[in-house]
């Protein structure tokens, strides 16, 4: 009950703001002491995360609309969930992959059309099936599922809280 009464209104969007980039903050800070190279789906799953903070903090900043918000947060939830099942999926199949680790994020956006640059991306290379790093057994796609599907339950339950 006191913890309803807490996330009424901006505190609860704004939590979710600040939980969305401290992801990508420990994803960063995963890499670089690890000496990490992310894959284009590990960046595409922190580009849905920042994209997901953005629209928490929308909401804490237009409260008038908590469904409308919580629709889009949804909807990128899911499409962050997306993402991270083909990663997952790309890790599972690792031995079917091809071993070449294909050109990087940067490249691919510099020198090819958008639409191609995407194709490569959501087809996955050799670096993304690599499994460089876990937590309690969990690879980096599964934490980032079970973080975007945390995201769109609590952006549900947040318009729950604030409907008008």
């Amino acid at each position: 009950m006191m913890l309803n009464k807490f996330l009424i209104g901006r505190t609860g969007y704004l939590i979710g703001f600040l939980k969305c980039f401290a992801l990508v903050g420990l994803a960063l800070w995963i890499q670089t002491k690890y000496n990490l190279e992310p894959c284009p789906l590990c960046i595409s799953q922190r580009i849905v995360f920042m994209a997901l903070g953005v629209l928490f903090l929308a909401a804490a900043v237009i409260p008038k609309f908590p469904r409308f918000f919580a629709a889009l947060q949804v909807l990128t939830a899911l499409g962050g969930a997306g993402v991270a099942i083909r990663h997952w999926w790309i890790q599972a199949h690792r031995d079917s992959m091809v071993a070449d680790c294909g050109v990087g994020f940067d490249y691919m956006f510099e020198n090819f059309p958008l639409e191609k640059a995407l194709t490569l991306v959501f087809r996955g290379t050799g670096d993304c099936a690599a499994i460089d790093w876990t937590f309690l057994g969990f690879t980096i796609p599964q934490l980032s599922l079970i973080a975007f599907i945390g995201f769109g339950v609590f952006a549900l339950y947040l318009a729950r809280l604030n409907k008008n």
